[in-house]
């Protein structure tokens, strides 16, 4: 990004952190290293080149850091990195009560939907072992190619509206718009292990706090 020609460190942090996805590739380091496949996987719509580019750039700012081992390169955040989660934090929690999704179509992608979602289930009141929990949209993803234990039948923008706090689970439950077949224990304690996005209880901003125009 080129300079803004000011001293102020709002500018100098802007200038880092103004680009288009550094923010996101922020948030997802921020969850736990991960390779450059795995963040292709929370940002589907980034090209390989530019994530290339964004992370060499965070890396010589200071944010990020590259660490090998076996299973080959992992990127991590650095002190500086980890600094910035209350910023990151602040921002979902901005964007989820004042620039709310309205869910159009543009905004819906089942892939991401289905990373964010197995970062927060909640594994210890799943059974020990191997459990296998298919959803199933109007669109058509890989079968994961072992015998279902769950399956979850939603309209993607349903299961996204609940996933984001915007729809009660129980309440699509009960009218049988997110419909569920499989093992009985599963479903009674899907709201347990079923954690929504961090940023579901976030309520948003009401008409009255916009506050009245200049001069009103």
């Amino acid at each position: 990004m080129q300079s803004y020609g000011q001293f102020c460190p709002v500018a100098k942090a802007a200038e880092i952190l103004g680009e288009r996805w550094t923010p996101l590739i922020i948030r997802e380091l921020l969850c736990h290293p991960q390779s450059f496949n795995e963040l292709r996987n929370g940002l589907p719509l980034i090209s390989p080149t530019l994530l290339s580019n964004r992370l060499k750039t965070l890396e010589h700012r200071g944010v990020l850091r590259r660490e090998c081992s076996e299973k080959g390169v992992a990127y991590c955040v650095t002190d500086a990195g980890e600094e910035l989660r209350t910023v990151i934090t602040e921002m979902g929690v901005w964007g989820q009560r004042w620039a709310r999704s309205n869910l159009a179509r543009e905004d819906l992608d089942p892939t991401l939907l289905m990373w964010d979602i197995h970062r927060r289930l909640d594994i210890k009141h799943l059974p020990a072992g191997r459990t296998v929990i298919r959803f199933e949209f109007d669109v058509c993803l890989k079968d994961p190619g072992y015998d279902i234990d769950l399956l979850i039948h939603s309209p993607l923008n349903v299961m996204t509206g609940v996933w984001m706090g915007d729809r009660a689970l129980h309440e699509e439950l009960k009218s049988h718009t997110i419909r569920l077949a499989g093992d009985t224990a599963l479903k009674e304690s899907l709201p347990d292990w079923f954690l929504l996005n961090v940023f579901s209880g976030v309520r948003p901003a009401s008409d009255s706090d916009q506050g009245g125009r200049c001069g009103d």
